[in-house]
C-alpha cells in the first residue's frame, strides 16, 4: 500500500477505527508477520489523508514514512478492500466562520500556543517551533488541525475533533482539554 502511494503519489488515509473485523493469528517471528495478513479494522468514515514521503526502510523490510496531512475526507465507497483498501471519497469541509467568529478562533489560537509553550517547560525545539513565524501566523483554522501535530489526545476525543466542522469548536475544545491537565 505504502509503496504504491509513493510510486503513485496518492495520498494515504490515517484513520482511527471502530473495531477489528478480522483477527490476525499470531505470528512467531517478524518475517512471518510482515508476510502474513494483519488485523482487518473498520475504520471511522471520517479521516484525515496526504502524501507520504519515504524516510527509511528497516533492515526487515518495513518502510518508515511521514504523511503530510492536508486534507479530511469522508468515505463514499470503498473501491478495492484487498489487499488494502482503495475508497472513493469527497472533501470534509468545516463550515464557514462569521468576522466575530474568525476573532474568537484567532484569540484561542493565541491562548493554546501559549499552554502549550508553558506545557513545554525546557524543550527548547518545542518552544522555538510554536514560537517561529511560521506557527504564529498560521490561520485559525489550519492551526486547530496542525496542532495535533504537537499533541496528541486519547483517540475518540481526537476523533470527535477531527469531526467537528467547526475551527472555533475544535479550538475551544482543545483548550479545554489543556486547561483540565493544566
Amino acid at each position: 500500500m505504502v509503496q504504491q502511494c509513493l510510486e503513485e503519489k496518492m495520498p494515504i488515509a490515517i484513520c482511527h477505527t471502530e473495531k477489528i473485523i478480522h483477527e490476525a493469528t499470531p505470528a512467531e517471528t517478524t518475517k512471518e508477520a510482515l508476510s502474513k495478513n494483519q488485523d482487518t479494522y473498520k475504520p471511522f468514515p471520517i479521516f484525515s489523508a496526504g502524501l507520504c514521503e519515504l524516510v527509511s526502510i528497516t533492515n526487515d523490510g518495513r518502510l518508515l514514512i511521514n504523511v503530510y496531512v492536508d486534507r479530511r475526507l469522508e468515505l463514499i465507497e470503498e473501491v478495492q478492500t484487498l489487499p488494502f483498501t482503495i475508497a472513493k471519497c469527497r472533501p470534509y469541509l468545516d463550515t464557514v466562520l462569521q468576522a466575530d467568529e474568525i476573532s474568537a478562533a484567532e484569540i484561542l489560537k493565541d491562548k493554546i500556543l501559549h499552554r502549550l509553550i508553558a506545557f513545554a517547560g525546557n524543550d527548547k525545539d518545542v518552544i522555538h517551533r510554536l514560537e517561529s513565524d511560521e506557527w504564529q501566523q498560521k490561520s485559525a483554522q489550519a492551526f486547530s488541525f496542525e496542532v495535533f501535530s504537537i499533541i496528541q489526545l486519547e483517540p475518540d476525543l481526537q476523533q470527535s475533533i477531527l469531526e467537528d466542522r467547526s475551527a472555533l469548536s475544535r479550538l475551544q475544545r482543545v483548550l479545554d482539554v489543556l486547561n483540565e491537565k493544566g
